[in-house]
């Protein structure tokens, strides 16, 4: 009796998850395109700093892979805010702790028109040991770190707005 219970409590929660409107965000639609076509189409202009190349190449990787980029039909302007400062300090310790905090407006244009915006934050830490080569690969580390979660979040949300229309 016990089995037959769940047994039914199972096929009850699969036929209640069966008719809600849930579908994969990748997924394809009966709308013209998916989500993988819109993203394909969004041209990102070339930086002028290393971290905004950064974001931009995790992008370009992640929204238009090799063979999959279709003639540019939006923009994606993005606009850079970051500060490097320490955390933990002192002439009488051997090491320090920096942070990175990076934010990034992003907007979402069409034919001069902003469709979608919103903004984006990350925040890493490393430690400076006082050893040059250490604390220069700790930093790039960091930045690197920063550039992909960044990146992560932008698609994301850029993929939402294109599920949700």
């Amino acid at each position: 009796m016990k089995r037959f219970a769940t047994i039914l409590l199972i096929f009850a929660g699969m036929t209640v998850l069966g008719g809600c409107s849930y579908r994969p965000l990748y997924g394809t639609t009966n709308n013209k395109q998916n989500v993988s076509d819109e993203l394909a189409q969004i041209a990102i202009p070339s930086p002028d700093s290393r971290l905004a190349q950064l974001v931009r190449n995790d992008l370009l990787s992640g929204m238009r892979p090799a063979g999959t980029a279709a003639p540019d039909k939006y923009r994606l302007d993005l606009t850079f805010t970051d500060n490097n400062n320490d955390i933990i300090s002192g002439y009488d310790r051997p090491s320090t702790r920096k942070n990175v905090m990076v934010s990034v407006d992003f907007s979402l244009m069409q034919n001069g028109k902003k469709l979608y915006s919103g903004k984006s934050f990350s925040q890493v830490t490393y430690d400076v040991v006082r050893q040059p080569f250490a604390d220069n690969q700790a930093q790039t580390d960091a930045t690197e770190r920063v550039a992909h979660e960044l990146s992560d979040d932008i698609q994301t949300r850029l993929a939402a707005y294109f599920a949700s229309r």
